[in-house]
């Protein structure tokens, strides 16, 4: 039988995990000078955590991993997480809300099943969520937060785009749907199809109006916001509280000289946030996303305290990314054995280890690797002393002892 891997899975290659580090380190950097603390959650996480929050649509369940997790004669149903973000809130429910201010980030993997196998069912993200705070600042954030890692990442045609989940409900609920009308509306928004939105009658002619200027909204700044405000004045409530908190928090980004797109009809599977929604594209590829969610922590049972966050997604930044390779020639060490004696293996792994305590990394080599690789190569035969060769500049030196050898190594 030939060996084959799961379908919809992915190996890591070395130089795959040159560029997974080089997010992983750029983002846990960032992340801990915004004075945000790591955390890690179960890879298993009992299902009713996402049905009760609506994270799981009736076409979204097909696609978890779940099954019965046995205790005995009973047993509970449990997946493999399909987000980020609700085990980070299980997380602060449990261990942290004493905290009124709490600033999580995360590396995880999160599994979602694919039919064909061609896609992935695995995906790796970097996330980071803030519990506590008022409104907008943590939202502007968060926001900035995830900017400065792509941009540190190098990638600079970024695009962020602006939604609000806020708007978006209070829209539908001015149709005066019945609830399992509505449900059925807002599960067609989640899965993309925004034109189930422009096909259905409202009671009021200004309403369709609005929803026909809202979702032709492309790549406009926050002046649009304003003429919106002046041009429905008999909005309900919950409509103008929502394009308020909108037009606050692009304001403050105009103020920051944060450049973004709006587009109501951008971000699907909004379910848990309830307000400002964003996603960062590269390339025609959706990088990442995040927004507001105040009420998610109360639908599992912990206390009311807003909440915001994003996920940057690793799998497509990867592919965005140059490929790397391991860069020895500035201070990889190659200690040699001339001969596989075991004098002489003794002493290169002596050698080895004399350098490793002093930090430098080091590399063993009884067989004829290429030296070119590596800035300095240590040969070890039985004719004492060391040959030293530093191949960076082109030189070579006779040393006595492991400590003339850290000299010189430490002296470059």
């Amino acid at each position: 039988m030939k060996n084959q891997k799961c379908k919809g899975m992915q190996d890591l290659l070395p130089y795959d995990m040159l560029r997974f580090r080089r997010i992983e380190d750029v983002f846990r950097t960032c992340c801990r000078n915004w004075s945000y603390q790591e955390v890690r959650t179960p890879t298993l996480e009992y299902l009713y955590l996402f049905t009760a929050t609506g994270t799981l649509t009736p076409s979204m369940l097909s696609k978890v991993y779940s099954f019965l997790d046995w205790d005995g004669w009973s047993g509970e149903r449990v997946v493999l997480r399909p987000d980020g973000t609700i085990p980070v809130a299980r997380l602060y429910i449990d261990n942290l809300s004493g905290q009124e201010l709490a600033r999580l980030f995360y590396v995880t993997n999160i599994f979602a099943f694919e039919g064909t196998g061609k896609e992935n069912r695995e995906r790796w993200q970097c996330g980071a969520e803030f519990f506590g705070g008022a409104k907008s600042a943590p939202d502007v954030e968060i926001i900035l937060l995830a900017k400065e890692v792509i941009r540190r990442l190098g990638l600079s045609n970024a695009r962020l785009q602006l939604s609000h989940a806020g708007l978006v409900k209070a829209l539908l609920k001015e149709f005066k749907l019945s609830p399992g009308e509505e449900a059925k509306m807002t599960n067609r928004i989640l899965e993309g199809n925004w034109q189930a939105l422009t096909k259905a009658k409202s009671p009021h002619p200004e309403i369709d109006r609005l929803i026909a200027s809202l979702l032709g909204l492309k790549g406009e700044s926050s002046s649009f916001l304003y003429n919106v405000r002046a041009s429905f004045p008999k909005a309900s409530q919950d409509f103008k509280s929502s394009l308020e908190d909108f037009i606050n928090i692009t304001t403050l980004l105009d103020n920051l000289g944060c450049s973004y797109e709006i587009d109501i009809a951008a971000i699907h599977g909004f379910e848990y946030y309830t307000g400002i929604c964003f996603q960062f594209l590269a390339a025609g590829e959706n990088i990442g996303g995040g927004g507001r969610y105040d009420s998610l922590v109360p639908l599992m049972n912990g206390k009311n305290i807003p909440a915001c966050g994003f996920a940057l997604y690793v799998d497509p930044i990867m592919e965005l990314l140059p490929l790397e390779k391991e860069k020895r020639g500035e201070c990889g060490i190659l200690v040699k054995g001339k001969e596989l004696t075991p004098e002489i293996v003794k002493a290169c792994f002596t050698v080895a280890e004399s350098l490793r305590d002093a930090g430098h990394p080091a590399e063993l080599d009884f067989g004829g690797q290429e030296e070119s690789d590596y800035r300095w190569v240590i040969s070890v035969s039985a004719k004492k002393p060391f040959r030293l060769k530093d191949c960076k500049q082109r030189q070579q030196r006779n040393v006595t002892s492991t400590a003339d050898i850290l000299d010189v190594i430490g002296a470059k």
